[in-house]
């Protein structure tokens, strides 16, 4: 059985109607397989943030859709499978606060700036960029995830810098770094991320594998960054 014919499995098996409901669910459901029990409970919550963050502005559109499916690349075969949940969600009464809560519960430390949970505002900010900008009302909404994350308000504006950026990014604030820093400080730093936010570490995370495009593309920012950083200072 694939992973996503487990998840849908799981829906059918709570008999109800709620996202909500079947996140609960879950931890019963797949009690004697805890690596299965951790994606699925990552995956439904990610799907129901994903359909409310499409809903923020108001409108949920086609590209919105497109990116959802490219975040998770999940096999056409499954598509049917993962349109139902994704409908699903976007039916659901429960608030997106509920589920930001659920997924902050990944990080069992209470650390703030997780990175599973920072994955999950990345994948967020792909799809709320699908439709050539992130609206006020979008930026709110991944404001009040990241709060709910205990992402620090530094840490939310450098995801933002790697989403948002109207006369280019900003290397320095992309990884995290100020001007003042020599660059071995600076070479430091960039191996801490790549070592702390690489994709195989994703998956003793809980993470599933459909959900590691966001991590690669992550990945490739912070390499432009140091790329970009490199440059500048060489050439000084």
């Amino acid at each position: 059985m694939s992973f996503w014919e487990k998840l849908l499995s799981a829906v059918a098996e709570t008999a109800t109607n709620a996202l909500s409901g079947l996140v609960e669910a879950i931890r019963t459901i797949f009690e004697g397989d805890p690596e299965t029990r951790r994606q699925v409970a990552f995956s439904v919550a990610v799907i129901a943030l994903s359909a409310k963050m499409a809903k923020a502005d108001g409108i949920v559109s086609e590209k919105e859709i497109d990116a959802f499916r490219e975040i998770f690349q999940f096999p056409e075969s499954e598509a049917r499978n993962v349109a139902r949940l994704y409908n699903l969600a976007k039916q659901d009464v429960a608030g997106y606060e509920a589920y930001a809560d659920k997924l902050s519960g990944l990080c069992s430390s209470g650390a703030a700036n997780c990175p599973v949970l920072e994955n999950v505002l990345d994948g967020l900010f792909h799809i709320a960029k699908a439709d050539g900008a992130v609206h006020e009302k979008e930026l709110g909404f991944l404001a009040d995830v990241g709060s709910i994350f205990r992402i620090s308000e530094d840490q939310f504006m450098r995801i933002v810098e790697r989403h948002v950026h109207v006369e280019g990014r900003d290397p320095y604030l992309v990884l995290g770094v100020s001007r003042d820093d020599d660059f071995p400080t600076i070479r430091r730093h960039y191996h801490s991320l790549v070592r702390e936010h690489h994709p195989d570490r994703l998956v003793a995370r809980g993470v599933p594998a459909s959900f590691h495009a966001i991590a690669n593309d992550r990945m490739a920012r912070f390499n432009d960054a140091y790329a970009a950083i490199e440059r500048e200072l060489k050439a000084a």
